[in-house]
Formats: structure tokens, C-alpha cells, sequence
């Protein structure tokens, strides 16, 4: 429980750190780089992970590695596909309405997003036939 604590707050704090650092970058009128938006991910992903799972060693909450675990995250998978297929297609929309033309970059990933899921369910499916 100690060790989960503490990665909370050390991912908590980075991830506090990261958003005033945007926040002053773009108050002060300094480019917010590609590097700033990735680490401000990447520490709010892992403060979120480190409060959802627990740890077999110190016993407590949620496992990855049991049933309860497993369907929790085919489940919220499903879930996050879905809510990031729906943002790329308003990007896409947005895009069109605002700049008149449809970014070519922008149409690929969305093409790309829709085919992943179904070809990573065949290909899932396929190993078990």
C-alpha cells in the first residue's frame, strides 16, 4: 500500500508539474512542444493506472492478471476504441467545416482507426480456431 501510494503521488506531482508547464508555455507565449503533450500523457496515464490496479505483493485492489481484471479491461478497451473513433471522425468533420478541405493525413488515420478493431478481433479469433 506504501509503494502504491507514493507512485500515486510521484505520478500525480509529475503530471501537476507538466500541466503548469503548459500553462505558463502558453501564457507567455512559447510554442507548447510535441515532447510537453506526450509527458503530460504519459504521467496522467500512469498516476491513473497506479490508482486503478492494485498489487499482488502488498494485496490489494484490482489485478490485472485475475478474471475481474481481464474483463475490466475488454471492456474498457472497447469503450476507448470506440470514444477515439468518434473524436478522429469529429476531427475529421471539424476539419472539413472549418478549413473547407479534408486533411489527407487526418482521413488515413481515421481509415486506419476503423479497420484496427476488426482486424485485431480476426486475427485474435483466428488463434483460437
Amino acid at each position: 500500500m506504501i509503494k502504491r501510494r507514493n507512485l500515486m503521488r510521484v505520478f500525480g506531482v509529475a503530471a501537476l508539474i507538466m500541466i503548469a508547464n503548459i500553462i505558463y508555455k502558453i501564457s507567455s507565449d512559447k510554442n507548447v512542444d510535441v515532447f510537453d503533450v506526450l509527458s503530460l500523457g504519459t504521467f496522467v496515464l500512469m498516476f491513473i493506472s497506479t490508482i486503478t490496479w492494485g498489487n499482488k505483493e502488498e494485496k490489494n485492489g484490482l489485478y490485472q492478471g485475475d478474471e475481474l481484471g481481464q474483463r475490466i479491461m475488454e471492456k474498457s478497451s472497447k469503450i476507448s476504441y470506440t470514444i477515439l473513433l468518434f473524436t478522429i471522425m469529429v476531427a475529421v468533420f471539424a476539419d472539413k467545416f472549418v478549413n473547407g478541405t479534408v486533411n489527407l493525413f487526418l482521413l488515413l488515420v481515421l481509415g486506419f482507426a476503423m479497420i484496427t478493431y476488426p482486424f485485431v478481433e480476426y486475427f485474435i479469433a483466428k488463434k483460437y480456431k
